[in-house]
This record gives structure tokens, C-alpha cells and sequence, in this order.
């Protein structure tokens, strides 16, 4: 299938699982797919709940593992060290095997379940999450509450993420003068390059202080600032006549967005004359999920959760996930990985993750999903 745009080639098939089951592999042209599986609720006329995870891993290296990376291997206290284990091949076998449970059962919940398992996510999701939402096949879904993934909890309580951090990806660009490497040459793009590294790290040590100096902020709710490239020059005795440098800012929703550009462009214009930013990356929805005890969806996920004598600490996911994409088209989402007693080893060497937590898990999706599919309709649902 050859198109210039984004499209899909759909297959659909039923599974071997008694009752009323479809799946969807969705195949963009590009060679990345969406598969998702359907379980129909009594009442498909409800909006659904979706199960989301992403089937992507980030690289390793190899040499820092105890372990080889994808073989899985668990040692004798049960931990199970593998390169997406936190993140985050736990929760999707987690779905599939709390619904395999649920079904084996005989539950036929209300609300229609669908599992989503899509491609891209470690690479910001453009060409899957992001691109996906706009898409035919995902309005048809119909629906209206969303779990995807969260993070470990070293102590006894689980994580519970409500809304995300804006990623934005900037490289600034700075022109200059060049010359000979013997010379004092003025307005050379190394001093602007200076000043404008001095002041985006000038805000992020500020950002440091506040998140390491108050009990009530946690990293999702300050804005980090890291420096990760820098690209220039031709030689050594070469004076550049540009030089760019990259940053990776991750910016809370209580950050108005508008302002922090104008502060951005205001660092530059103090650097020197000309310099320029483009994004890479520039995420502005900052809508949040309801954690109010009125709101149906929160009440029946923590009512749950309860239920199981479970704690809950609520959150601003520090880094980025799909659910920012399903929050920006209206879709209320909870990132949640049943993963307490767990340090965060996400991206980290010795990924791992204990089997009594994993198989926990399974447990605590058993209870979640019915209490979800079973919110009572909406008055515009009836």
C-alpha cells in the first residue's frame, strides 16, 4: 500500500475466545501498526473503555546488563530483567490476562473494552498515538475513558497520573562572526551560543531549588530544562560562523505557555542579534483528568482501588506518554501501573520486575476493568 499520507490497511478476524470478540490490525503505510482487540459489552451504545499500551522499547546497552536484555531472565528473588518490563510489556499482558480471567469466568460487562496496542510512543508518537486519535477508526471506537501507562512506586502506594507535562524540543540557532582561531573575533556565535546555554540553565537550576527545597512539589510539577546537543564548526583554528544547541523541556500544566515562549524569545534577543529557535517538539494541550470524587470515572477507579486497600498518590507524569494525545481530543485518561514496592528502572540499565508485583497486577486489572465498564450511563448516552 503506497499513499503520501497516513493510511491504513485493516484486517479483521474473529479469535478463538468464546463470546463476542474482534480484532484490528491497523497497518500504517509507513510499516508501523495499531492493533486492537474488542471485547463487546451488553451495551454497545455506551461509550467504550480503551486499555492502552504501546509495543515499542527503547535501545540498550547491552555491556551495563547483568543479563541479556531480551531473554527475560529471573533470578532467584523472582525478578524478571528484561528490556520493557516496566515499560512497558507488564501492563499489557496484564490486560489480556485479567480479561482471559474475566471472560473464563462468564463476566459480560456493560461497556465495551477495547485493548489498544500501538507503535511510536518511545519516539514521541507522531507517527502513532498522535496520528491515530485523528483517524476514522479510533472516533468509531467511541470512547470514553482511557487507562494507559504510569510508573513504578518504590513505596507501598501506587502512582496514579492525571495529567502530563508539555515535551518541547527546541533548538536554538545562533549566527556569528567568522575568522581565523588566532584572533579576537567579536559577536562570534560561541558567545551567543554562552549566553543563551546560561540562561536556559540559569531557569533550570531555579526549577531545581523550588522542586528540592518544597515538600509539596514533585518532578510533574516544575518545569526541567536539559541540555542534550550541540552542533558547530568545520575546524579547529576555524572560528564557526553558526552554532545550534538543543534542549529537552518538560513544562507542567499550570505553566501558561505563552509566557514561557516570550521568556524563551526574550533569552534570545539578550544573546545577540539574529538568533532563531525552531521545535521539534511543541505539545500545548495541557488538559488534565477529573480526580473529584463527583466524577463517575475517578469515582469508579478509585473506588476499586479502595477496595483492594490500595493508596493512591495522585500525580503530573514528569515525562510524556499517548494519553496527552487522548486528552487533547476530549478522552478523560489515568496513567496507572500496578507497580508498588518497585524502584523506577523505566529506560534504565537492569530493567526489571519482581513476578509477585506482575502477577498482582493481573489481579488489580480484574477489578478495575468491571468497575470502569460498569459506570452507569451518561444522560447524553441514554
Amino acid at each position: 500500500l503506497t499513499t503520501t499520507g497516513p493510511s491504513f490497511f485493516i484486517c479483521r478476524w474473529c479469535s478463538s475466545f468464546p463470546g463476542q470478540n474482534k480484532i484490528k490490525m491497523l497497518t500504517f503505510s509507513h510499516l508501523l501498526v495499531v492493533s486492537i482487540m474488542t471485547w463487546e459489552g451488553k451495551n454497545p451504545s455506551l461509550k467504550s473503555i480503551l486499555l492502552n499500551s504501546h509495543t515499542d522499547v527503547v535501545p540498550v546497552f547491552q555491556e551495563h546488563w547483568k543479563y541479556d536484555a531480551f531473554s527475560a531472565f529471573k533470578d532467584a528473588e523472582g525478578n524478571i530483567y528484561a528490556r520493557g518490563t516496566q515499560d512497558m510489556k507488564c501492563v499489557t499482558i496484564q490486560y489480556i490476562q485479567a480479561i482471559r480471567r474475566l471472560k473464563a469466568e462468564g463476566h459480560r460487562l456493560m461497556r465495551t473494552v477495547h485493548l489498544m496496542f500501538v507503535p511510536d510512543e518511545e519516539v514521541g508518537g507522531h507517527k502513532g498515538m498522535e496520528t491515530f486519535v485523528k483517524h476514522p477508526e479510533f472516533q468509531k471506537l467511541n470512547i470514553g475513558f482511557a487507562l494507559d501507562e504510569g510508573l513504578a512506586n518504590p513505596g507501598e502506594a501506587f502512582t496514579v497520573f492525571y495529567g502530563e507535562r508539555n515535551p518541547w524540543w527546541i533548538t536554538v540557532h545562533c549566527p556569528g562572526s567568522p575568522g581565523h582561531g588566532s584572533r579576537f573575533v567579536e559577536n562570534t556565535a560561541a558567545e551567543k551560543m554562552r549566553q543563551v546555554i546560561n540562561s536556559f540553565l540559569n531557569f533550570r537550576e531555579k526549577e531545581k531549588t523550588r522542586l528540592n527545597t518544597s515538600e509539596c512539589f514533585t518532578l510533574g510539577d516544575v518545569t526541567t530544562v536539559n541540555m542534550t546537543m550541540v552542533k558547530g564548526g568545520v575546524a579547529y583554528n576555524v572560528i564557526p560562523a553558526e552554532m545550534d544547541v538543543s534542549f529537552d523541556l518538560r513544562i507542567p500544566p499550570t505553566v501558561n505557555l505563552q509566557e514561557f515562549e516570550a521568556q524563551i524569545k526574550q533569552w534570545c534577543k539578550e544573546a545577540g542579534e539574529d538568533i532563531t529557535y525552531k521545535f521539534a517538539q511543541k505539545h500545548m494541550n495541557q488538559d488534565v483528568t477529573s480526580t473529584e470524587e463527583s466524577d463517575p470515572w475517578w469515582s469508579a477507579f478509585s473506588g476499586a482501588c479502595k477496595a483492594m486497600n490500595m493508596r493512591l498518590e495522585k500525580e503530573i507524569f514528569p515525562a510524556a506518554t499517548d494519553s496527552r494525545f487522548i486528552r487533547a481530543v476530549g478522552i478523560p485518561a489515568i496513567g496507572f501501573s500496578p507497580m508498588n514496592r518497585t524502584p523506577i528502572l523505566l529506560h534504565d540499565h537492569n530493567e526489571y520486575l519482581n513476578e509477585q508485583i506482575f502477577l498482582k497486577g493481573i489481579s488489580v486489572y480484574e477489578r478495575l476493568i468491571p468497575a470502569l465498564a460498569s459506570v452507569p450511563a451518561f444522560p447524553d448516552e441514554v
